[in-house]
C-alpha cells in the first residue's frame, strides 16, 4: 500500500527511511478513523521503552467500545517483550483495533516480527525520494490535489531548492496554494523562494544550449557566488551534452525511445528541441571541450573559474 492510500487495517507496519512520508501515512490512518467514529481512542507506545503488558492492556476493548489505534514507535529498536507480545498481537488483533508500527529500516531487529506481519497484514513503505523526477512528481500531486495547476519550470525549481528536506518541499508547495492565484509558475516560485532558488549548473546549461551567452556567463557567476563547486557545474554540462548525444542516436517515438535510453518522455522531447541547434560535427567538439575543461578545473589549470567562462563562451557561441 502506498503512502498516500494508507488506510486502516488490524495491523499496519509503516517502514522505510522517509520520516515524512511515515508521518503522513499515520496521519491518513488516524484521519480516516477519526472522520468514521469522532470517539476513536489514540495511544502511543515507544517500543525500545516498552512496559510489558502495555500493548493488550491499550487494544482491550472498553466498556463503551470505541474503536483504538495504537501508535508504535522506534520498532527499529525494540525491546524483547515488546518482540513476543507483538508476535502474539500480530497473530490475533483484537477486532475495532488498528495497530501502527513504524521501523525505519535502520537495523535488522525484529525480523520474525517484520516477517509477521507482511505475511499476513499490510505494509506501507516510505522510501527516501533521491530522484529529481520523483520530487518533480511528489510537488506535482501536492499542488494539483487542491485544484491548481503549476509548470514544469516552476516544479523543477521547487524540487531543486528543496531537494534536500521532502517535509520543506510539501510546506512550500502548500503556501504557494494558499497565497497565490491561478497557475503557480516560475516566476512565482522565485519570488516566493528567492532564498533557497539558487542558480544551478543546470541552469547555466540551459542557457548555454539556447545559445545565451551573457545569460549563461551571469548565472555562472551566480551559482560559484551561491557556493557551487566548478567540478559538479561541469559535471552537469557532461550530463547534459550526453543526453543529446544519446537521443541523436535514435529516431523512435519519444516514448519508446525513453524507455530505451533510460529518460523520462520530457527529457527526449526538450533534448530533440535542442539538437536543432547542433549538427553532429558541433556536438562532438562541444563534448571534447567539456572533457578538457574537466580536467583544467581539477588541477590542469591555475583558475577553474577562467576555464568554465571559456567553456560557457565557446559553447554558447
Amino acid at each position: 500500500m502506498t503512502w498516500d492510500a494508507a488506510a486502516p487495517a488490524p495491523v499496519v507496519l509503516v517502514s522505510g527511511k522517509e520520516e515524512y512520508l511515515a508521518q503522513r501515512a499515520t496521519q491518513r490512518i488516524r484521519g480516516i478513523l477519526a472522520h468514521e467514529d469522532p470517539s476513536l481512542e489514540i495511544s502511543d507506545i515507544e517500543a525500545d521503552q516498552y512496559v510489558p503488558g502495555t500493548l493488550i492492556q491499550l487494544a482491550s476493548p472498553s466498556l463503551f467500545g470505541e474503536p483504538r489505534l495504537i501508535r508504535v514507535t522506534r520498532v527499529q529498536a525494540m525491546t524483547d517483550a515488546f518482540l513476543e507480545e507483538s508476535l502474539a498481537y500480530v497473530a490475533q488483533p483484537v477486532p475495532d483495533t488498528t495497530l501502527v508500527l513504524r521501523h525505519d529500516g535502520s537495523s535488522v531487529r525484529g525480523k520474525r516480527l517484520l516477517d509477521a506481519v507482511r505475511k499476513a497484514h499490510v505494509e506501507v513503505p516510505c522510501l527516501p525520494i533521491t530522484k529529481d523526477a520523483d520530487r518533480i512528481a511528489f510537488a506535482r500531486a501536492e499542488i494539483q490535489a487542491e485544484g491548481r495547476t503549476v509548470t514544469q519550470g516552476a516544479l523543477r525549481a521547487l524540487a531543486e531548492a528543496f531537494a534536500k528536506d521532502l517535509g520543506e518541499l510539501a510546506s512550500a508547495c502548500g503556501q504557494l496554494v494558499q497565497d497565490t492565484q491561478g497557475e503557480i509558475t516560475d516566476d512565482t516560485v522565485r519570488e516566493y523562494y528567492a532564498g533557497h532558488v539558487e542558480t544551478t549548473a543546470f541552469d547555466v546549461a540551459d542557457a548555454v544550449v539556447v545559445g545565451d551567452a551573457a545569460g549563461a556567463l551571469v548565472r555562472l557567476r551566480h551559482a560559484i557566488a551561491s557556493g557551487a563547486d566548478p567540478v559538479p557545474v561541469v559535471a552537469a554540462f557532461a550530463m547534459r551534452f550526453r543526453q543529446l548525444a544519446k537521443v541523436s542516436t535514435t529516431m523512435a517515438p519519444e516514448g519508446q525511445a525513453a524507455k530505451a535510453l533510460g529518460m523520462a518522455p520530457w527529457q527526449v522531447r526538450n533534448a530533440r528541441r535542442d539538437l536543432q541547434r547542433y549538427s553532429d560535427e558541433r556536438l562532438g567538439r562541444s563534448i571534447a571541450l567539456i572533457a578538457e575543461t574537466d580536467h583544467a578545473v581539477k588541477g590542469a589549470q591555475r583558475s577553474p573559474m577562467h576555464a568554465l567562462e571559456r567553456m560557457v563562451r565557446i559553447l554558447a557561441s
